[in-house]
């Protein structure tokens, strides 16, 4: 699923191959162009998120496609949990991440690591919950990837998954279009090394199967309670589940 969208359709590279080299080419950058672009809704979406883990308080927490790791930063504050591990399978990303866990001096609480969401290097039944912002999109095989993560997920744990969607209610459906396929690509283009990224964003949103899809397929991986909230007229959106 979602196979066919890659970054570099000319280069003969596996899709996660691709994945890696546009994050690392665009790690420098990826902080203030998601700010910049999302005009800084991203924090918010972040915040509300989180919120779906208050109620269990997870002890400890895996952030999935952590990249500059502002999801996990943010499920620290809220939530307070004594472990966090973050994956990644950009290295440019996680040095980013690493940095910014060294000035906020919280390495002995939170660590990060080369990982991919298909194979996740961790025992079954885990972490007491699992969280993913905006990076199921960019998974090679999706089902595999949620699979994965279901695996190593405790019983009863939650696990909260931030991912764009597609505004189906005029205007707002023609005004993201616009700015999706031309003023994101333009602006990253214009800051970052590889402008080739941001024309595959919304490429990759297009492709995704957000929505009912995707809550169907958090069920028939055996995620159960799976429910959709939608942020921002549907620009993005949360999906919860629990096992």
């Amino acid at each position: 699923m979602n196979q066919n969208i890659t970054p570099y359709q000319a280069q003969n590279a596996t899709k996660k191959e691709q994945v890696a080299t546009m994050f690392n080419n665009i790690s420098g950058t990826y902080d203030f162009l998601n700010h910049f672009l999302s005009l800084g809704i991203d924090v918010l979406w972040r915040k509300k998120a989180i919120k779906e883990l208050v109620a269990i308080q997870p002890r400890n927490l895996l952030d999935v496609a952590t990249g500059t790791g502002d999801f996990a930063f943010e499920a620290i504050k809220k939530v307070q949990p004594e472990k966090v591990i973050g994956v990644d399978i950009s290295e440019g990303m996680l040095d980013v991440a690493k940095k910014k866990i060294n000035e906020r001096n919280l390495t002995t609480l939170f660590s990060v690591q080369v990982g991919d969401s298909e194979g996740l290097n961790f025992d079954d039944n885990t972490f007491d919950a699992i969280t993913c912002a905006y990076g199921v999109r960019n998974f090679e095989n999706l089902e595999q990837g949620l699979a994965d993560m279901y695996r190593v997920l405790k019983p009863n744990g939650k696990m909260v998954i931030l991912e764009f969607s597609k505004p189906r209610v005029f205007p707002v459906k023609q005004l993201y279009n616009f700015y999706f396929l031309h003023v994101t690509p333009f602006f990253g283009k214009l800051f970052s090394k590889d402008a080739r990224a941001y024309s595959y964003l919304p490429e990759s949103v297009a492709a995704f199967p957000d929505g009912k899809d995707f809550t169907q397929l958090m069920d028939k991986i055996g995620f159960k309670n799976t429910k959709q909230t939608t942020l921002t007229f549907g620009i993005s959106s949360i999906y919860v589940g629990s096992k």
